[in-house]
């Protein structure tokens, strides 16, 4: 996908390299700041991140804020405490000092002389998390945010739970998280004490993954920064978008069915990338949106932007399942609420092998025992716009679980929503899960997934309690599958898949186990759409000059699954060599700084034992300059028995060279139902 690079803007732009702006306990947070040249003061749009500034998220600030600032808004982008060259330490996400944190510069942004007083917020992940929670506190300043690829509750759709389950991505978040805050502080910003900084910040690093394992129920720890707790906190306008291949698909429907304010939303193709760089393609002038979006809230002039429908959405047509999926076929259609009228649900019965229009009479039961290793070809939890990260032909997946097929379509089905299982079960255990796929089964019998969900059965009576299953008690279960948009063409089937294991996606439950599935009590609702097509968004990908990087090393995914014979033993490995998603080794010029971050994932397990479950990551965190360069070493693995989980860990720091620092950590954690 190529962007048009705009290089003529209707404001000249200065940009400030750091800004120190002072809290009012003496922290000091570090500002990186796009300024037009105007003799009046204008509008602000704020972006609040720990991904670092100088050496992190660069290489698509300068496009996307000087785009913004080309078209007369100031832009400040500033380091959270303990991040980047900020004062201070970061003790966990969202923590309500974050939140106050901003208030405070959201009121000094509004006081400056260069703004009008009217601010606005924007992020990706972190940073749409963090507008939407800064939103609900309502700080007098802010007018609108626009959020990309976020969450509005944090325990239920966030990279630590699914369903109830705890992903594997936990894990491997907390990881990555090491490797970040392992990063020195350039001294080129904050000077001499920038190794002080360091050392302080390396000695009270936690570790991330294993406090969210602490918390594996939706607590007070989760509600807290949750805005699905109470909608009506927000009062401002909001903007949401992200895509189907990614993982927050199903919090734009939902905040929008939430939210009592202007509001629209974009459903898009996409991974987790903001859509200008829109992958699997196509992509679409998500800064042009995000321009007339500030023009209207912040300037107060007359734009399009709510025109339309409030929900733009990508409906996916049927395609050949493939790893690697840089181009989504589809259309855009509109709907102007949610729910939607413009969505019915359609019901089908289960019976031996067969989707069927209506249930049955006849009492059926099936067992349900599925091999450990089902699901390997399922892929990545969060698409990043990787090579490889796509869910393979689940051709295998299905023949591990039980399947449930239509008739040959006469005609096509158009779906939009959320599909849902019911089903009433047992388990022979106390301990259990369920998993269910969508998939589009073409006539060669090539199986695309197009949807799927878990559900966690400790966790029917809601996930803030876990409620044993008592063995041979039949249960009402339910699955909610990801919000989709796919067109089934005719000639093709519907096929629902079952299985009680997912790995390795989701870790595995104690004890192997099987469910008894009675499918005289059991649905699948599919949600069907027969709305109206819309011309969508604005499809010329536009943004401002590139950042000047210098790519000193091309890098690379490496992704694979390999099966031992001998021990019954799969192991899945990703390794991503130079960078975490193949960036390769970059020099942001500009600084003059260096970047090199590998990362190498390791899952294993034989389907003999889930208690075999094993996942070990090994990072290398490398920056630096000529005269100045900093390493990390980090090794990290999880493990469980029937009772515990138990997460070990070391990290090994140097300076030109010579060690300076080692880390280790060794965590036993009480398992609760998973």
């Amino acid at each position: 996908m190529v962007k048009k690079i705009v290089t003529e803007f209707p404001y000249q732009v200065k940009v400030i390299e750091n800004e120190w702006f002072t809290l009012a306990d003496g922290t000091r947070l570090s500002c990186r700041m796009w300024l037009p040249e105007s003799e009046e003061p204008l509008p602000t749009i704020l972006e609040y991140l720990p991904y670092r500034k100088t050496d992190g998220t660069r290489g698509r600030d300068n496009p996307m804020h000087g785009f913004f600032s080309g078209h007369g808004y100031n832009v400040v982008r500033v380091d959270m405490r303990g991040t980047g060259e900020s004062d201070g330490l970061l003790e966990d996400e969202y923590l309500k000092q974050e939140q106050d944190d901003a208030m405070e510069i959201i009121d000094w942004i509004s006081n400056q002389p260069w703004c009008d007083g009217n601010v606005g917020m924007m992020g990706k992940s972190w940073g749409g998390f963090n507008s939407l929670q800064i939103a609900a506190r309502r700080p007098p300043a802010l007018k609108a945010v626009m959020v990309v690829g976020y969450t509005d509750d944090r325990y239920n759709n966030d990279i630590h739970y699914k369903g109830g389950l705890v992903l594997n991505d936990n894990f491997w978040w907390g990881a990555i998280m090491l490797g970040y805050q392992s990063r020195a502080i350039d001294p080129n910003v904050v000077g001499d004490r920038w190794r002080e900084m360091w050392l302080e910040r390396l000695k009270n690093m936690p570790l991330w993954m294993a406090n969210w394992l602490e918390h594996q129920t939706r607590d007070e720890y989760w509600r807290h920064g949750s805005v699905c707790e109470n909608y009506d906190d927000i009062q401002v306008p909001v903007f949401c978008m992200d895509g189907y291949a990614d993982s927050y698909t199903n919090t734009v429907l939902s905040l929008l069915e939430g939210l009592n304010v202007p509001k629209k939303g974009i459903l898009g193709p996409w991974a987790h990338v903001y859509s200008h760089d829109g992958v699997p393609e196509p992509a679409i002038n998500f800064l042009g949106e995000g321009v007339k979006w500030w023009d209207h809230w912040l300037k107060g002039k007359e734009t399009d932007t709510m025109d339309g429908p409030m929900i733009q959405a990508w409906i996916e047509d049927s395609m050949p399942p493939s790893t690697n999926m840089p181009v989504s076929e589809g259309r855009w259609v509109g709907l102007e609420d949610w729910p939607s009228k413009e969505v019915t649900p359609k019901s089908y019965g289960l019976t031996y092998g067969r989707l069927v229009h209506e249930r049955g009479d006849k009492e059926e039961k099936a067992v349900l025992h599925t091999p450990l290793n089902h699901t390997l070809l399922a892929n990545e939890w969060m698409g990043a716009g990787v090579p490889g990260e796509s869910p393979g032909d689940q051709r295998l997946d299905n023949g591990l679980s039980m399947t449930f097929d239509s008739e040959i379509l006469e005609e096509e089905v158009e779906i939009f929503g959320y599909p849902k299982v019911e089903i009433k079960l047992a388990s022979d255990k106390p301990n259990a899960m369920i998993y269910a796929s969508l998939c589009d089964v073409a006539p060669d019998g090539a199986s695309t997934r197009v949807s799927y969900g878990v559900m966690n059965l400790t966790h029917l009576q809601g996930h803030d309690k876990v409620v044993h299953l008592t063995p041979g008690e039949e249960v009402q279960a339910f699955v909610g599958l990801d919000c989709c948009g796919h067109r089934f063409k005719a000639g093709h089937r519907i096929r629902l898949s079952l299985a009680n294991t997912a790995w390795p996606m989701f870790w595995t439950m104690p004890e192997d186990y099987s469910l008894t599935l009675n499918l005289k009590e059991a649905s699948f609702t599919l949600p069907l759409f027969h709305g109206e097509d819309t011309a969508g968004p604005d499809p010329e990908a536009q943004s401002a000059p590139l950042t000047p990087t210098t790519i000193l090393s091309e890098g690379k995914v490496e992704r694979e699954v390999t099966y031992d014979l001998v021990s019954d033993t799969w192991t899945c490995m990703t390794n991503g060599i130079g960078g975490v998603f193949g960036e390769g080794i970059y020099r942001f010029d500009e600084v003059d700084v260096t970047v090199e971050h590998n990362l190498k994932r390791e899952l294993t397990l034989s389907n003999q034992d889930p208690l075999s479950a094993h996942y070990t990551i090994t990072q290398n965190m490398r920056i630096g300059r000529e005269g100045w360069w900093t390493n990390a070493d980090i090794t990290t693995t999880q493990t469980s028995d029937k009772e515990y989980f138990y997460i070990t860990g070391q990290m090994d720091v140097s300076e030109n060279d010579e060690h300076i620092y080692t880390k280790n950590w060794d965590k036993k954690i009480k398992r609760n139902g998973m």
